[in-house]
């Protein structure tokens, strides 16, 4: 291309060449030619669909996409083989038993270990290791582990305030009271993390992990410690937080009300892998798995002749049934005797014997005990169910 200038030109500026008396002509043909030359030395600006021309929209880029991860601390595997994606501002509940692999599988979105195989982008960017980074973490993400990582020698306020340095003042102390109206603290802004409890501490951590409005929040199980009558408030703002200002949520939990309530999407892990992937609703209503139902409150596996007599199952074939779905009938085949009954709040938990094996429902009042009733269940339910069970 320089060449070509040169030669065109005759050692002149060509600005001032093509300024001058060449005219119209010698004008179009020099950018004909000087456009022809750039083509050919800087691959970039071909009329191709290159990503540095066309970047995708934001609508079609998944923000997060793990991509067949494996990690491992020992011979076994702790993540294994995993892959999920996450669209801008879904929340993504995580769900499991202790030790499948929840937190591990945040700490490695976040950069704290070096994957044995597989990647993580973030918008098209891979999320690198302790191996490439010397400081694990990106500005636009954040990650509240279960251990909080406060700062103890000052005050709340100036914890949240810790990644607001950038700010200035007035703009800072609105939001860190914004932060603190959240999570109920306004009384302790001026407190130590020392002299607070550990739900109390947790709530720090959560306001301080919002401050600078990251893309991505990881949170490990993020309402643990705090008292269930704040629990369900708290839990209402972030998520209608996080929605508002299109922020991507990763949250690994133990509780089904995270799970299922907020989530868009919930993964269902089990010794380091994803058994499971669906819609809450979907998931909970088509469980495939005693595993997989268990994790959301007391299931029963029952034999299907035992429910629906008529519909010609095989002898052995059972299906899962929540405690809810059971209700007391005068009259049907399903006979069992009553043993305990547990008060719970808006219902009674009863634990019934059938054919010498453990049963439970739930009954707006007691059962006497050692009595024998007759139960019943929705034969759409069991049609559903069986149909996607595994």
């Amino acid at each position: 291309m320089l060449s070509f200038l040169n030669k065109t030109q005759k050692g002149k500026n060509p600005v001032n060449h093509i300024s001058g008396a060449a005219g119209f002509s010698d004008c179009f043909f020099f950018l004909l030619h000087f456009f022809k030359a750039l083509k050919k030395t800087i691959p970039v600006f071909r009329f191709t669909q290159s990503h540095y021309l066309c970047p995708k929209p934001s609508y079609l880029l998944k923000m997060l996409d793990v991509k067949n991860i494996s990690f491992r601390f020992t011979e076994k595997p702790v993540l294994d083989t995993l892959s999920f994606s996450a669209e801008p501002g879904q929340i993504v509940s995580v769900i499991g038993e202790s030790g499948s692999g929840k937190s591990t599988l945040l700490k490695a979105i976040y950069g704290l270990y070096d994957m044995d195989q597989g990647e993580i982008y973030w918008k098209d960017k891979q999320i690198l290791g302790p191996a490439y980074n010397l400081v694990p973490g990106e500005s636009y993400m954040k990650y509240l582990a279960q251990d909080f990582d406060l700062m103890p020698y000052v005050s709340v306020r100036d914890n949240i305030g810790k990644f607001l340095s950038n700010f200035y003042k007035k703009e800072k102390s609105e939001r860190i009271d914004e932060l603190l109206d959240m999570v109920e603290l306004q009384d302790y802004a001026d407190e130590k993390p020392g002299n607070l409890s550990g739900g109390q501490q947790q709530r720090v951590a959560l306001a301080r992990a919002m401050a600078q409005k990251p893309e991505i929040l990881l949170l490990d199980e993020p309402f643990s410690h705090i008292d269930s009558f704040r629990t369900n408030k708290l839990r209402r703002d972030l998520f209608a937080f996080l929605r508002k200002k299109q922020i991507t949520c990763i949250i690994a939990t133990h509780d089904s009300v995270d799970a299922l309530s907020h989530a868009d999407k919930t993964l269902v892990m089990k010794a380091g892998k994803i058994i499971r992937e669906d819609q809450p609703e979907r998931l909970y209503n088509n469980p495939e798995s005693r595993y997989t139902a268990s994790l959301f409150g007391e299931v029963n596996e029952i034999p299907i002749r035992a429910l629906v007599p008529e519909a010609g199952y095989p002898e052995n074939q059972r299906v899962l049934v929540y405690t809810h779905e059971l209700h007391l009938t005068e009259k049907s085949g399903f006979r069992v005797r009553i043993k305990e009954c547990y008060f719970e709040g808006n219902h009674y938990l009863i634990r019934a014997l059938y054919r010498g094996e453990p049963l439970f429902f739930e009954h707006h009042s007691p059962v006497p005990e050692e009595t024998t009733v007759s139960l019943a269940i929705d034969e759409k339910v069991v049609k559903e169910r069986i149909k996607n069970q595994k």
